[in-house]
């Protein structure tokens, strides 16, 4: 599957624009995802430098995306043609409705 996966207040703490502590089992749930097979969007409304920033504590804390804002690696976004709606078969976002209920639901329903 591919999953889109919102960062802050969902894989970390909501401290924006600062990145906030892991939340429990973000990253171990996300590592066991990819390690079975299924693709993750960096889905988020950070850009920039902050976006980088956040890729980068992804990546040091062992996670690797797929595409970050985008369909796909290769993607090139164009306003005039594309959609700004990511295309992914599960979203995890902590401003679902009835909010985020945490990485140990997310790794019962998903992985076990």
């Amino acid at each position: 599957m591919v999953i889109a996966v919102d960062f802050d207040g969902t894989i970390v703490e909501n401290r924006y624009p600062k990145i906030g502590r892991p939340k429990r089992f973000a990253f171990e749930t996300l590592k066991e995802l990819q390690r079975k097979g299924h693709l993750l969007i960096l889905w988020t409304f950070r850009s920039g430098e902050l976006l980088q920033a956040a890729v980068e504590f992804c990546r040091k804390n062992g996670v690797e995306f797929w595409a970050i804002n985008a369909n796909s690696p290769d993607e090139i976004f164009d306003p005039a043609k594309d959609s700004r709606k990511i295309l992914a078969d599960i979203y995890i976002d902590d401003r679902n409705f009835g909010g985020f209920a945490g990485w140990g639901s997310v790794w019962q329903e998903l992985i076990n």
